[in-house]
């Protein structure tokens, strides 16, 4: 392009300069197997819900998990967890933080002195951020890594894709109107970055009644289905208005969830790959 400014990552044009770049390395030492990206089309739907989960349910199969928190601006994964202190450093290496069953963590909030502080960059500096969370941290032997996206697809989105081995993407949406618009941008997303989407989680799918357990379809049914039906995709779950799971999340304790709802997108992401249980 006659205005190419040569800065790739901030450009999602797939001209040869692009193709030429390599991914970013990771640190001597570290290791990881699969990297997906749980990504949104809009804020505010339960990606970092669905990421915990993903992490805590590949764990409990008994395969190494991570999660690398590239929200950088609204991180919630350390909370989920009841991760409060600070990552340490060896050696020139960032050492990820460990939940209490054994999932690595890495997240701005892990390096600031105070979580609540807020972070105040601009995009480029953000994505870089997020490359050192790859190639400064020392990933321990991963089998399965997640990717916690900022939703939409600015300067990290280009960074990620970019810059990591991802092998797939996992887009979270919610039951409304818009799911199709949503569905449709990330379909087109990944193909612009020639990455493979493995299919759509659809959470806030509907409410269990507490007396008698009906489903209730607070914002209609279908609109995913068909969504997901449109552009060949697999619905790989239907997550529900949880208030204990809420309350889980909000106490540190996401890892003693009891749901099964993500079963089928572990399922999907163990077919697709081979891992080494630890």
């Amino acid at each position: 392009m006659s205005t190419c400014d040569h800065n790739c990552d901030t450009c999602a044009q797939n001209c040869g300069e692009r193709a030429a770049i390599q991914k970013k390395p990771l640190r001597a030492g570290a290791r990881v197997r699969h990297v997906y990206a749980v990504v949104s089309g809009k804020g505010g739907v339960g990606k970092s819900m669905v990421t915990a989960q993903l992490a805590v349910s590949m764990r409990r199969r008994g395969y190494s998990a991570a999660i690398l928190d590239a929200d950088i601006t609204g991180p919630s994964i350390p909370k989920m967890f009841g991760l409060h202190e600070m990552a340490l450093s060896a050696d020139g290496a960032i050492l990820p933080v460990r939940s209490r069953t054994g999932i690595q963590i890495m997240s701005i909030n892990l390096l600031l002195e105070h979580e609540t502080d807020p972070v105040v960059w601009r995009g480029p500096v953000i994505a870089g951020a997020v490359h050192q969370f790859w190639t400064d941290v020392l990933w321990q032997d991963v089998d399965y890594l997640f990717v916690d996206m900022p939703p939409g697809t600015g300067d990290v989105a280009l960074s990620v894709f970019q810059g990591l081995p991802v092998d797939g993407i996992i887009l979270v949406t919610s039951p409304q109107e818009l799911v199709g618009m949503v569905v449709e941008k990330a379909v087109k997303m990944a193909q612009m970055m020639r990455l493979d989407m493995v299919g759509l989680v659809e959470n806030m799918s509907y409410l269990a009644c507490p007396d008698c357990g009906k489903r209730i379809y607070l914002f209609g049914e279908g609109k995913t289905e068909d969504a997901a039906a449109r552009y060949g995709l697999p619905l790989l779950a239907k997550m529900p208005l949880e208030p204990a799971l809420t309350r889980q999340a909000d106490a540190g304790d996401i890892e003693s969830f009891c749901g099964d709802w993500l079963d089928g997108a572990v399922e999907t992401l163990l077919h697709r790959g081979e891992a080494t249980r630890d």
